[in-house]
């Protein structure tokens, strides 16, 4: 196996654990401390925000002005729209899945049911995720395994791995309330995760093989991340803002601050 394709497995393999490990939560605590996970939603938003320029739209610019056929700034943003568009219809799919489980209340099948949506719909949003970091990773090869190039990889692996904790307690938790065992509950919840590896192989295969798609797949990623950020960890992260004010805002602004520094000290 091509070595980047390889270092893309093992990171987003990293990615799922971290899934798993959040649903391994059940185990311990049936509500985990929600101040402890505003700040880590928002530490992840700081850090995917900052990522998406640095490590993905910065260097899709470059390389599209350096071999893209057409002017940089199309093809750039054109891949960020994409990007957004494909992680907004993944979330329509889950908002349908989610209104599907909602309509089995009252019905014999009602718990297979909302456990079999639940986890297709976090299924369905990890695949631009595992996407995101198996670009990140495809691009080494063409930077030569840069160190730079490298610790944005890790960087963006590490703020998916940050946001993945919360989404396996989000269905280990509301699993073991509704009666299941914690065993059953996390096996369940880890299983959302599973899809990141393979999104992952196959975002870091397209980037090797194809290159031309480079500044394409990198600008994509960008979009699909900025959408995640924006839509689903900012406002999740601030919704006890009135309880602890500013704190998930801290987190936010200390992982753009912890990417912007590894940018500018690898840079």
């Amino acid at each position: 196996m091509n070595q980047t394709i390889l270092m893309a497995l093992v990171a987003t393999l990293g990615t799922w654990s971290v899934t798993a490990l959040g649903a391994a939560m059940v185990v311990f605590f049936k509500n985990p401390n929600p101040k402890a996970l505003n700040l880590m939603l928002g530490f992840a938003a700081g850090v995917m925000v900052a990522a998406s320029f640095w490590s993905l739209l910065e260097p899709a610019i470059a390389r599209a002005e350096a071999a893209s056929a057409f002017p940089a700034y199309l093809v750039v943003t054109a891949g960020f729209l994409c990007g957004a568009l494909f992680m907004w219809a993944s979330d329509k799919i889950v908002t349908y899945a989610r209104g599907r489980a909602n309509c089995t209340l009252g019905r014999p099948d009602e718990r297979l049911n909302r456990i079999i949506m639940l986890i297709l719909s976090i299924t369905i949003h990890n695949i631009p995720e595992g996407l995101a970091v198996g670009v990140a990773f495809g691009m080494l090869q063409g930077s030569h395994y840069s160190l730079e190039s490298l610790m944005g990889a890790v960087t963006i692996a590490v703020g998916i791995g940050l946001q993945n904790f919360p989404e396996g307690a989000a269905v280990s938790i509301p699993l073991r309330r509704e009666g299941y065992s914690r065993k059953k509950s996390f096996l369940l919840g880890q299983a959302s995760g599973m899809v990141e590896p393979a999104a992952g192989v196959l975002g870091a295969w397209l980037v090797v093989y194809i290159e031309a798609v480079l500044p394409l797949a990198l600008s994509f990623a960008a979009g699909a991340m900025i959408l995640v950020a924006v839509h689903e960890l900012i406002p999740e992260c601030q919704k006890n803002r009135k309880v602890h004010p500013y704190f998930a805002t801290m987190g936010i602004i200390a992982g753009f601050a912890v990417m912007m520094l590894l940018d500018v000290m690898l840079g």
